[in-house]
């Protein structure tokens, strides 16, 4: 009996030790500091007296994009490694041009939702639910429409237009991360084994090589 009394209470203090915890933010920022040693799950902090404007500031999201590529797309990004003042705040965002039948390829966010705003011209735009029903969700917008993919879903969008066409993307993390499915599936370092390719994908070991080729 004395040995159960015993581990309730250390029990106990455990769990007053746990809910001790603040989820809330303990002070006003917490503007990344990239010279920071310390290994944190994001960043660590730069000395609040320390901190500028220039530190909560990025300039330049009203410059158009270089979509003069395969894709003809290009991302700008405004996350916390573009604008440190994000830092613990659990959101950033991105401008996204389109040349005329660009794409932006069919990838995910692993840590964020994404909600996408067209400010100029006409997207196509979908995403594939988790398995086994791989859903296809598809939807055309039009200047001012707003969109959402949810986290760690893939998704991709396409200007069906005949001019440019122009994105912002709202997404809920500091640092979303981005995984294009080609790239990794195709151009990962080391290669993935050409047979494990051929099954996964029903395709002969000509067309995997020249797809890792590609990437």
């Amino acid at each position: 009996m004395t040995n159960f009394s015993l581990l309730m209470l250390l029990l106990s203090l455990s769990l007053s030790v746990a809910l001790a915890a603040d989820t809330s933010a303990l002070q006003d920022f917490c503007v990344a500091d990239p010279k920071g040693q310390v290994l944190v799950n994001g960043l660590a902090c730069k000395d609040p007296k320390l901190v500028e404007e220039n530190d909560l500031l990025f300039s330049g999201l009203h410059i158009a994009g270089n979509t003069t590529n395969p894709v003809g797309s290009k991302v700008t990004p405004v996350f916390v490694t573009q604008l440190p003042g994000l830092n613990t705040l659990g959101i950033s965002m991105a401008r996204i041009d389109y040349a005329p039948w660009g794409i932006n390829p069919p990838h995910t966010h692993p840590r964020a939702t994404e909600v996408l705003t067209v400010l100029e011209g006409t997207l196509e735009v979908g995403f594939i639910t988790s398995n086994p029903e791989n859903r296809h969700l598809r939807k055309v917008l039009q200047k001012g429409d707003v969109f959402v993919f949810p986290i760690g879903l893939v998704h991709y969008q396409r200007n069906v237009g005949y001019g440019n066409a122009v994105a912002i993307a709202a997404l809920s993390s500091q640092n979303p991360g981005v995984i294009t499915i080609g790239n990794a599936v195709f151009g990962s370092t080391p290669d993935i084994d050409t047979d494990v390719l051929v099954k996964a994908f029903h395709l002969d070991k000509t067309t995997v090589n020249y797809l890792q080729s590609k990437f």
